[in-house]
């Protein structure tokens, strides 16, 4: 066991705790990163990655970070594989312990922990994720121009992204295990009014289809909820888009979060309810959930841990 002292400690991998990384190295805060159960984030699920500037090809995602990795190495950034299971920010130097057994003690801390997509916990959903099976209609939609998907889900998020495929896919199939929609009644008419999109009432997805070798999704089982029976859909996406939750349960009751478990942070800036406490990245965002946008607010997260160290 071992303990480790450090300015800046960063809480969580992926663009946000990488760009934090980089950006805290270059004002010579000497950054310690702790990776977590995931290093790199949700990025690296995704096969291809296309709106990330400075890629004019496709990047595989899991490439991605390991770029984003690597650059954080060169400007002498540390990163620790270990994952943070209880932290201490009731009086600063904070106290934070890993579970390797290592204690972590910092000046300030930028938490960076990201957020996870719900999934509806089939093995063949495993099987197909990112091979046709995604969370994120705006990461993926584009590559299914002029193709059949389908998403899953009646909330703002589910009626939201089957709107945006629209946009790409030939048609859109919404599948709801209720008999009415979850979102707002101004986009629940929208969806309605749209030629491109059929909603599946009362339904929900049993099993996702198609070949091994490559994996590729062909279709779904469905099976209505109030008949038991089953029927195939054709499609060559599927979208789960029933919410995700912020990897914040290590920090309830420290830090003031909303009823859906994001941090807080002051408009305008990555500061959270304790002095020295910053958050970046999907962990306090609800609302866009892009990897460049959690790449921004890691930088905004170093830059004002910086000036609290400063001060």
């Amino acid at each position: 066991m071992a303990e480790h002292k450090t300015k800046l400690l960063i809480i969580g991998s992926g663009p946000a705790g990488y760009t934090a990384a980089i950006y805290g190295a270059r004002a010579g805060l000497e950054p310690l990163l702790v990776s977590g159960p995931q290093p790199g984030g949700q990025l690296t699920l995704t096969t291809d990655v296309e709106n990330f500037p400075g890629f004019p090809q496709a990047v595989n995602g899991t490439e991605l970070t390991d770029l984003m990795r690597q650059q954080a190495e060169n400007v002498k950034a540390r990163l620790v594989t270990d994952i943070i299971t209880d932290v201490d920010f009731s009086s600063r130097p904070f106290i934070c312990r890993g579970d390797s057994g290592d204690t972590y003690i910092a000046d300030s801390v930028i938490i960076a922990t990201g957020a996870s997509a719900r999934w509806l916990g089939l093995e063949s959903e495993d099987k197909f994720r990112g091979f046709g099976v995604s969370a994120c209609a705006t990461c993926d939609g584009f590559f299914y121009r002029g193709r059949n998907v389908a998403v899953i889900g009646g909330g703002n998020t589910a009626v939201d992204e089957a709107l945006y495929l629209t946009n790409f896919a030939a048609s859109v199939t919404l599948i709801h295990r209720r008999d009415s929609l979850r979102a707002d009644k101004a986009m629940q008419q929208k969806v309605q009014n749209n030629p491109k999109v059929h909603i599946l009432w009362d339904s929900v997805v049993t099993s996702f289809n198609g070949s091994n070798q490559p994996p590729a999704l062909t279709g779904l089982t469905v099976k209505n909820v109030k008949t038991d029976q089953e029927s195939e859909l054709k499609v060559d996406g599927a979208f789960i888009a029933i919410g995700h939750h912020p990897n914040t349960e290590l920090f309830k009751g420290k830090l003031d979060m909303t009823p859906e478990g994001y941090i807080i942070t002051r408009p305008g800036t990555s500061k959270t309810s304790v002095e020295g406490v910053f958050a970046a990245g999907d962990v306090q965002d609800s609302t866009y959930r892009q990897a460049v946008v959690a790449a921004g607010s890691g930088c905004i997260a170093a830059l004002d841990a910086e000036k609290f160290l400063t001060a």
